[in-house]
């Protein structure tokens, strides 16, 4: 009677243990009350808000491109995610911020964003939008002066939000830790 007592229990905790869902690597925001949506224009110059995005995961980050470092690299980051993705990388959304309006025109953006992958698209509104959206998603950005008045750089919040495909709010992604935790946040989401 003990043996199978002691079997049951090890079938138990085995069934217990293939039902359990895996932990996402990056910060989990699932429930968070900011970054709930956006009001901006796409980098044709169309208006779009997270709305246009649902059905898809949606990966959005806040920079610059005039970036030095942060943006390249992410971008490249989630250039590479995409290619690791394959097929399933239809479903996710890519899109870029921009925190410089002043500089970021829809034609520049309509080059430098879908230089990374053709799929990823570039998003900008007036100052006084690009201010709400970063208050929105707690984003942090500063300009910082250069030798010239065009020459400024930004400091900014080097991570990325990532959205369910209704819409919510899941995750922060950490700036700089490699395709391989993305990916497999992605996928859990995907699945």
């Amino acid at each position: 009677m003990k043996k199978l007592f002691a079997a049951l229990c090890v079938l138990l905790a085995i069934a217990g243990c293939s039902g359990k869902k895996e932990a996402f690597t990056n910060i989990d925001l699932t429930g968070a009350t900011y970054a709930q949506g956006f009001k901006l224009n796409d980098h044709t110059g169309k208006p779009v808000t997270l709305e246009n995005y649902k059905g898809k995961v949606v990966v959005m980050f806040f920079g610059f491109t005039q970036c030095p470092d942060v943006c390249p690299t992410t971008m490249a980051e989630m250039a590479a995610v995409m290619k690791e993705l394959g097929p399933q990388a239809d479903q996710v959304q890519v899109l870029f911020a921009t925190l410089d309006p002043e500089r970021d025109t829809k034609e520049l953006l309509a080059q430098y964003v879908p230089n990374f992958d053709p799929r990823f698209v570039g998003l900008y509104g007036t100052p006084e939008q690009t201010k709400q959206t970063a208050t929105d998603f707690k984003v942090f950005y500063q300009k910082v002066p250069g030798k010239t008045p065009d020459t400024y750089t930004i400091d900014h919040t080097a991570g990325s939000y990532v959205f369910d495909k209704s819409g919510k709010v899941r995750l922060f992604l950490r700036h700089g830790q490699g395709p391989a935790p993305i990916v497999h946040d992605l996928k859990l989401l995907l699945s």
